[in-house]
C-alpha cells in the first residue's frame, strides 16, 4: 500500500465533505481545461484571420499572380469560418464549465471580438417597450419618475412569405347599347406571365448573382410549399433574358462608344457531364474618371466556352479607340493597320508586365523553395529594380488620378519619364547567361 495515499475517513459526513471537495476540484479542473481549449481555439482563429489578411494585402499590393492565389484566399476564408465557429463553441463551453464551479472561482475565457458596427440606418426599427413596474420594488412606493431608458437593438429577419395576387377586372354591360366594358389587363413583365416581378428578380439574381442552379432553387421552393419545376424556372429565366436584352444593348453601346477601354478575361468553372469545364468571362470596362472624364463608368461581360481569339474580335468589331489589355495574342488582329473600321491602338498594361519581373524578384518564394529542398530560384537584380520603378509609377498615377490631361502630362513628364528610362547599360552587365525574355503587357 502506498504510504503517500491519504487515509480515507470512516465517518459518513466526513466522506460526504471530502466528496464535495473532490467534486469542486474536478469541476475547477474541467473549467480550467475548457478555458484553455477556448483560448487555443481563439488563437487558431486569430492565426487564420491574420493569414487571410496577409494574403489579401499581398494580393492588393503585388496583384493577382495567378488563379491559384484566388483559390487560396477562398480556402483560407473557409478555414477561418470553421475555426471561428469552433472558437465560439469552445468559449460557450468554458463559460458553462466555469458556472458549474461554485466554491472555486474560475474565470471563464472571453474572446476579444472586434467592435460591432451599428446596424444600417435604412433598416426599419420596430420599437418594443417593456412595461415598467407600477410600484417601487424596494419600498412599495407609487411615486415613480422616469429617468431615461436603455435601448437594446437586435437584428431580426422576416421569413420569406409566398402569396398569390388576384387581380380582379369587373365586367359591365351598357343597358343602352349592350356593349361590354372592362378594365385593361394588368402589365406583366413576361407576356401571359404568371410570375410577379419580385419573383422573377429573385430567380434571376439567385442564378447569376448567387450562383445557385435552378435545380437547387426548385428544391428549396418545394420545401417551402411552392413546387416549381426546373423547366418552368428555365422558361422564366429565358424570358427575362429576352426582356432585359434592350437594356444590355444600350449598356453595350455606351461602353463601346468610349475612346478607351480596359479589357481582360478570367476563367469560369462550368458544370459539365461528369466533370467541370473551364469557360471564359470577358469583361470590357469604360471608366474615364482617372482621365477627368464625366461619362459614367460601365462594364459589359461576355461568356465563351474557350479562349479563342475570335471572341474579342467579335466583341470589339465596331470599336475604334485605345484598348488597354494584356499581351494575349487574341487581341493582335485588332491592332493590324488594315483593320476595319480602323485599327485599335494598343495600350500595354504595367500591371501585367510587373508580374513577369516580380517572379524573378520574389525573395519570399525563393526562400520558401530553399526550405522545401527544391531548386533555388535565381533572383535578378534587374527585376528587383524594375519592380521598384513600376511601383513608383503606380504611386505617381494615384496622385494624378482624376486631374486634367495637361496636369497629368506635366507630372508624367517630370516624374514618370525618368523612371521609365531603365539603365540598359547596367542591364547588359547584369544580364545572366540564360536570360528570360519578358513580354510586355
Amino acid at each position: 500500500m502506498n504510504s503517500q495515499t491519504p487515509a480515507v475517513p470512516d465517518d459518513v459526513e466526513a466522506l460526504k465533505a471530502a466528496l464535495v471537495v473532490e467534486r469542486e476540484r474536478r469541476l475547477a479542473a474541467e473549467a480550467g481545461a475548457a478555458a484553455a481549449k477556448a483560448r487555443l481555439s481563439d488563437d487558431e482563429a486569430l492565426i487564420a484571420h491574420l493569414k487571410l489578411q496577409i494574403e489579401k494585402l499581398r494580393r492588393e499590393l503585388f496583384g493577382a499572380r495567378s488563379e491559384r492565389t484566388a483559390r487560396l484566399l477562398g480556402q483560407l476564408e473557409l478555414q477561418l469560418e470553421e475555426l471561428e465557429t469552433t472558437a465560439t463553441e469552445d468559449e460557450l463551453a468554458a463559460e458553462r464549465a466555469a458556472a458549474k464551479s461554485k466554491t472555486t472561482m474560475v474565470a471563464a475565457f472571453v474572446r476579444k471580438r472586434p467592435s460591432r458596427k451599428p446596424f444600417p440606418e435604412h433598416l426599419p426599427r420596430e420599437r418594443v417597450v417593456i412595461a415598467a413596474p407600477t410600484s417601487c420594488p424596494c419600498c412599495g412606493g407609487l411615486r415613480l419618475s422616469k429617468l431615461g431608458e436603455d435601448v437594446t437593438e437586435t437584428l431580426e429577419v422576416v421569413p420569406r412569405q409566398w402569396k398569390v395576387i388576384q387581380t380582379v377586372r369587373e365586367k359591365f354591360s351598357c343597358r343602352d347599347c349592350e356593349s361590354v366594358t372592362q378594365a385593361p389587363a394588368p402589365f406583366h413583365v413576361i407576356p401571359r406571365g404568371w410570375a410577379g416581378p419580385s419573383l422573377l428578380a429573385m430567380i434571376v439574381f439567385e442564378k447569376f448573382g448567387q450562383h445557385q442552379p435552378l435545380n437547387r432553387q426548385a428544391e428549396r421552393y418545394a420545401r417551402e410549399g411552392v413546387p416549381l419545376s426546373l423547366s418552368t424556372l428555365a422558361d422564366q429565366v429565358g424570358a427575362c433574358v429576352h426582356v432585359l436584352r434592350p437594356i444590355f444593348e444600350r449598356l453595350e453601346a455606351h461602353v463601346l462608344a468610349a475612346e478607351r477601354l480596359h479589357g481582360d478575361d478570367t476563367t469560369v468553372p462550368v458544370l459539365a457531364k461528369g466533370r467541370t469545364d473551364t469557360g471564359r468571362c470577358w469583361v470590357y470596362v469604360r471608366d474615364d474618371r482617372p482621365f477627368g472624364g464625366r461619362a459614367p463608368p460601365a462594364a459589359v461581360f461576355y461568356y465563351s466556352r474557350d479562349r479563342s481569339g475570335e471572341h474579342p474580335r467579335r466583341h470589339l468589331a465596331a470599336f475604334a479607340g485605345i484598348l488597354q489589355a494584356d499581351a494575349y495574342a487574341g487581341y493582335d488582329k485588332l491592332y493590324e493597320p488594315g483593320r476595319a473600321p480602323s485599327p485599335v491602338t494598343q495600350a500595354a498594361c504595367w500591371g501585367h508586365a510587373r508580374r513577369k519581373f516580380f517572379i524573378l524578384a520574389d525573395v519570399e518564394a525563393a526562400a520558401r523553395r530553399k526550405t522545401q529542398g527544391k531548386a533555388p530560384l535565381v533572383l535578378s537584380p534587374i527585376a528587383l529594380e524594375a519592380v521598384r520603378r513600376i511601383d513608383a509609377l503606380f504611386e505617381i498615377e494615384r496622385a494624378v488620378n482624376g486631374l486634367d490631361a495637361d496636369r497629368r502630362k506635366a507630372a508624367r513628364g517630370e516624374l514618370s519619364a525618368p523612371l521609365e528610362q531603365f539603365p540598359f547599360s547596367l542591364a547588359r552587365s547584369l544580364r545572366p547567361r540564360n536570360s528570360l525574355r519578358i513580354r510586355a503587357g
